[in-house]
């Protein structure tokens, strides 16, 4: 996921579909689909990016669970192609 424009396509697919389970009321699909974005599938989607960027090895990814973890990536995630 060397690609940044691809990168930002992958992290934000989900949030339609997010946003469609708030508005429909679905709270409890809401929750459980947000926690599950939040928590597995951006350190999923992010420790890739850092490890096919050879920043992070694959055994380091469980370490973005860390509050403030992915802050210290960043740059490399967001900005850098």
């Amino acid at each position: 996921m060397r690609n940044i424009l691809f990168y930002y396509l992958v992290i934000l697919l989900p949030l339609p579909f997010l946003i469609w389970l708030a508005w429909t009321g679905q709270s409890i699909g809401f929750t459980l689909l947000l926690l599950i974005y939040a928590l597995t599938y951006r350190m999923a989607v992010d420790g890739l990016r850092l490890v096919n960027k050879r920043l992070m090895k694959r055994k380091e990814v469980w370490k973005l669970l860390i509050p403030g973890k992915r802050w210290d990536y960043s740059r490399e995630l967001y900005f850098k192609k």
